[in-house]
């Protein structure tokens, strides 16, 4: 139990420590020009999304943009919504997906097409379940700039309805924000210390293409991570940030949803590797699941205590600041913990089995 709380502890401060000085996408920190910006928006079967997506674009406060959507051989109605949209809209160009090539992920794919229609300057990669505050692009570049960034990222805010996704979707948030300090990944030179979110990415055009675009992570399923890693790898200046009150997205609908999305990404967020995979399970278990069962036994009550206290003061901190559900987030947090780590063990049986799918297509 005592290495629990000494890890318990590290996070905390890292938790701190991002409350305080994380940067945030809905802070203003001064637009010096207007570059032209191409929103690049690949959407797959994503009929209830993509007309809100595109709204909330259009409702920018920015002046010099163009979108761009892409129907990824969507089987509903997602194409004939993208399309009544550009005919309305003199902004909107409607692109139509072509079939997925051997060696190629789907969203790498229809990004990889998307940014070969794109004429901005800078390039914000997001997705369709995704909604921006009218200031997203304004603030996105300001910091570009700013900051002198090839690179940004901005995790959104997570809507969640469903038991599911209040257990789940804030955990994988945790993982994020109180594992790692944001302002490493623009400090640091190392690449390990990268971390992006593939539902709002903004390149420069140079930055971009230095990095072989998305061709250069075709088959890559946790595509956002290793672009970010490659940037820095190149000495393209990069920045992740908070995206809390200024994009959001409901990134899934149920538990079944939620199982299957997170089994796609979990394994691949330690590069598909089995020993520090399982390293991390074991370390997660320790630390936010085992104190809630160690506190039942007499000679561990009061370290289990201990890393409780601390366990509520890391979800009560990030509830606030990110706006997590506040109940299942401290209450019910072992449990949602627990369930996050045995999706992430079906995901390294999915990876490993090869049965990986998403949206139809079999991921390899």
């Amino acid at each position: 139990m005592l290495i629990s709380i000494v890890l318990l502890t590290i996070l905390l401060t890292v938790t701190l420590f991002n409350a305080v000085t994380a940067p945030m996408l809905k802070k203003s920190v001064g637009l010096q020009s207007s570059p032209r910006v191409s929103v690049l928006i690949p959407a797959r079967n994503e009929e209830t999304n993509v007309g809100d997506c595109i709204k909330g674009f259009l409702s920018q406060n920015y002046d010099n943009f163009k979108i761009y959507v892409l129907d990824d051989q969507s089987t509903d109605r997602t194409g004939a919504i993208i399309g009544k949209f550009g005919e309305q809209h003199p902004e909107v160009q409607a692109i139509h997906g072509k079939p997925l090539p051997a060696g190629w992920n789907g969203k790498n794919w229809a990004c990889y097409q998307l940014s070969q229609h794109a004429d901005g300057e800078i390039l914000i990669f997001t997705d369709a379940d995704n909604r921006p505050a009218p200031d997203a692009i304004a603030n996105t570049v300001a910091y570009m700039q700013k900051l002198e960034l090839g690179f940004f990222s901005a995790f959104p805010e997570k809507v969640t309805v469903t038991l599911g996704e209040k257990l789940i979707v804030p955990v994988v948030d945790m993982f994020v924000y109180a594992g790692l300090p944001l302002w490493l990944t623009y400090f640091s030179r190392f690449p390990s210390l990268a971390a992006a979110s593939g539902l709002w990415i903004a390149f420069t055009r140079e930055a971009y293409q230095r990095v072989g675009g998305h061709q250069a992570v075709a088959n890559q399923i946790v595509e956002d991570v290793e672009l970010s890693r490659l940037a820095k790898k190149r000495g393209i200046k990069i920045l992740t940030s908070a995206g809390t009150r200024e994009v959001s997205c409901r990134m899934y609908h149920s538990f079944s949803e939620v199982w299957n999305g997170f089994s796609k990404n979990l394994f691949g967020l330690v590069g598909y590797k089995t020993i520090p995979f399982f390293i991390l399970v074991f370390g997660l278990f320790t630390m936010f699941v085992l104190p809630y069962i160690a506190v039942w036994f007499t000679s561990l009550r009061e370290p289990a205590i201990g890393a409780i206290v601390v366990n509520i003061v890391v979800r009560a901190v990030l509830a606030l600041k990110y706006r997590h559900p506040f109940f299942t987030s401290i209450i019910l947090h072992p449990f949602g913990v627990l369930l996050t780590l045995l999706i992430g063990i079906n995901s390294f049986y999915q990876v490993r089995s090869g049965r990986l799918q998403w949206k139809g297509r079999q991921i390899s």
